[in-house]
């Protein structure tokens, strides 16, 4: 059984028992009764949505810095109409707070007057594993093909996965990981309750979401508490930072902090700004495992790297979905900052060394695209190490011996910035499933919308059923666009061949 599981059930019964005698307002759809208290939520336009729903204990005080314990039970009726505070990140302004520690919420959307349980899709959020929360990403569309989903927080950047000699905890390094677990333990024991199938959950991520479902999969702790997978943007070929050096880098940022004599106590009583302020440097990176946050692997929490688990048959062997955009590193190039074509070769020399430079350019030479910061996110992209393609194939090759896999590729571009093209870059597939609050969406219209319904229609049959209605993969991927939706060879269009060589 799951390690956490004893405590849910634990907080779960002393909850029924405290409510024991309320009734059980069957006449009003917007009140369930959870194992740790009533909850008030709200319906539109045929969806109930329960929001801010604790799953968890508030992580401070004496749980900082320690895996998850269930939430206590409340009396009376929590109003669920609201989101519950996101978990404390970097704000707006240099050196501001936005958010708090007390933060483990999550967020149920169901259908209206379901008949019969219905297929349950819980989502993990990206933002760099520092930025984020479940409820950014309003699934209403999602939740019209029939399908419960559950939206989580979990902690971030260094309160979430900061790993140190002095730290115990079983899953220091990991206690995002930590939080994520309990709230799949959550949705086992208590989504029934909200007209979803405890027995028929799907686990989906998207960019650091989705390097958590990478990770959950070969995660001990998280076995048994779902049934199928959905990876976007986030290759579990890709590797997660080793026990080593994730400690390293957790010593530099406790000896930033004063924190060299004692450190836990230190870290413990540290402001929680100054945590958040930790590991917030931007930039382009080689490697996955070279962000400043990570799932930390050789350790109790996450014994082995997620390729080596499914290599070695020990991760879940569960259904999966998996796939990214086609230009997944455009955004990230442009973020990072002006491509001159003196300055292309140099950057190719920082992130690949000199001996590199040569081949890696006349394969990729400035002169075949629309600009030189597209001809470098053009390779950043097919490399995949920290975004992109070369690096699912093997992922896919290992989990398919085990169990059904699904490979995708998005390709609909997004409206240039500017001047530069943004092609289909990394998470400009979320707007197809989700109605989102950040500045300039819209939702698809007209070829797009339709677009739109019909991934969302394979996602959930893939969440009912563990097939999302094309082939399993074998070498070949779908191209999900308005101009195209045929299978396609991955690795020939993204010249693996080639990188091959650069591990």
């Amino acid at each position: 059984m799951n390690a956490l599981l004893p405590k849910v059930l634990a907080a779960a019964a002393a909850g029924l028992m405290l409510l024991a005698a309320a009734p059980a307002h069957a006449e009003d759809p917007d009140l369930v009764r959870t194992g740790a208290g009533l909850v008030r939520g709200s319906t539109t336009d045929g969806v109930r949505s329960f929001q801010g729903i604790p799953y968890a204990a508030p992580p401070t005080g004496d749980l900082r810095w320690r895996a998850t314990e269930p939430a206590l039970p409340w009396e009376g009726v929590r109003e669920a109409v609201e989101p519950g505070s996101p978990c404390a990140r970097p704000g707006q302004e240099p050196g501001t707070v936005a958010g708090s520690e007390d933060c483990l919420f999550l967020n149920v959307h169901a259908p209206a007057d379901a008949a019969e349980p219905l297929p349950v899709m819980v989502f993990l959020h990206g933002g760099g594993l520092s930025s984020g929360q479940g409820a950014d990403y309003d699934p209403v569309r999602v939740v019209g093909h029939d399908v419960v989903v559950v939206t989580v927080n979990y902690r971030l950047g260094a309160l979430g996965w900061l790993v140190h000699p002095d730290l115990d905890d079983p899953y220091a390094g990991n206690f995002g990981l930590a939080d994520q677990q309990a709230a799949l333990a959550w949705v086992r024991e208590e989504i029934g309750a909200f007209g979803g199938d405890a027995g028929n959950v799907t686990l989906w991520g998207q960019s650091a979401g989705g390097r958590s479902v990478c990770a959950l999969l070969a995660a001990p702790g998280a076995e048994g508490l779902y049934d199928k997978a959905i990876v976007q943007s986030a290759p579990c070929g890709n590797a997660v930072v080793g026990v080593d050096e994730a400690q390293r880098h957790g010593l530099a940022h406790a000896e930033s902090l004063g924190c060299t004599d004692d450190a836990e106590a230190c870290l413990r009583s540290a402001d929680f700004s100054d945590l958040v302020a930790l590991g917030g440097e931007e930039g382009l990176y080689r490697r996955a495992a070279d962000l400043p946050w990570s799932p930390v692997a050789g350790t109790e929490a996450l014994p082995l790297q997620p390729l080596t688990a499914m290599r070695r048959g020990l991760a879940a062997e569960v259904p999966l979905l998996h796939g990214g955009t086609s230009d997944e590193m455009r955004s990230m190039v442009l973020k990072a900052g002006p491509v001159t074509e003196e300055r292309y070769p140099e950057l190719v020399g920082e992130l690949f060394g000199e001996r590199a430079v040569t081949p890696i350019i006349e394969r990729y030479p400035v002169g075949d695209f629309e600009a030189p910061a597209v001809a470098l996110a053009t390779l950043l992209t097919d490399y995949g190490g920290q975004l992109g393609i070369c690096s699912q194939p093997p992922a896919l090759d290992a989990a398919s011996r085990h169990a059904p896999v699904y490979a995708y590729e998005f390709a609909e571009p997004a409206p240039p910035f500017g001047d530069f093209p943004l092609g289909a870059h990394h998470s400009a597939d979320l707007g197809y499933f989700f109605d989102l609050p950040f500045p300039g969406w819209q939702r698809p219209e007209g070829d797009q919308a339709a677009l739109s319904e019909a991934m969302i229609g394979h996602w959930t049959a893939f969440a009912a059923t563990g097939d999302p209605g094309w082939d399993e993969w074998r070498g070949k991927v779908l191209t999900l666009s308005v101009a195209d939706t045929s299978m396609a060879n991955l690795a020939a269009g993204h010249h693996c061949g080639f990188w091959r060589g650069f591990a």
